[in-house]
């Protein structure tokens, strides 16, 4: 049983929580010399009347698919490969990343003294050919802002990129009230989900060296 996973998500705080519970790990990411383009904004567009549920296990399982795939054509070591993906909700409407600044008040605008959901999805395919899936949900509310705090906010570059137009783990904690569920998981990976996952799949945790 290989001692390490594939992590297969561009997101520093992903490969930081598996480090926090000693899960030794490597990148598989795409775009190395002699991969198939993979067109990420493709996996990522929603469905007309997708639930955001659905969606971010939909999305979750191509990005797996997508791994698994990139694993095969790079001959690499067999371990097991984890991907995760992450959606915030407002009333049952799917805030993604924002297109710009102007879009990221927007979304900041309207979860401004709200609840809203953030969905994780996390997805492990095994090194026997099994794939295993958990989803984390969980509810935070904003503080309400004013344009002046919305601005400063943007202005930090921190939106940029992030589901809902933030990161619980920036500056954004300054305007949250509570959350209610996973912490990691609205950081981007549940890591009880996705320990529970990991053991299921017989990996070993403990050290979070990267392997060689």
């Amino acid at each position: 049983m290989p001692d390490f996973i594939y992590l297969a998500s561009q997101s520093p705080r992903r490969s930081q929580l598996l480090s926090q519970i000693g899960v030794r790990h490597q990148l598989l990411l795409p775009n190395a010399a002699g991969d198939a383009p993979e067109d990420a904004e493709a996996i990522e567009a929603v469905l007309s009347g997708e639930l955001p549920a659905d969606y971010v296990q939909r999305v979750t399982a191509l990005k797996l698919d997508a791994a698994v795939a990139r694993h095969a054509r790079r001959a690499l070591a067999p371990a097991p490969i984890l991907c995760s993906d992450t959606t915030v909700a407002l009333q049952g409407r799917i805030l993604g990343k924002p297109a710009d600044g102007a879009d990221a008040a927007r979304m900041l605008a309207l979860l401004a003294g709200r609840d809203h959901e953030v969905l994780t999805a996390v997805a492990l395919a095994a090194a026997d050919g099994r794939r295993l899936a958990a989803l984390s949900v969980s509810r935070v509310r904003f503080a309400p802002m004013d344009a002046g705090q919305i601005a400063a906010y943007v202005a930090t570059g921190e939106p940029l990129g992030k589901a809902g137009a933030y990161g619980i783990q920036g500056h954004a904690a300054a305007h949250i009230e509570r959350i209610e569920g996973s912490y990691s998981g609205i950081m981007g990976l549940p890591l009880f989900e996705t320990a529970v996952l990991l053991r299921a799949a017989g990996c070993v945790t403990g050290n979070a060296a990267a392997p060689a």
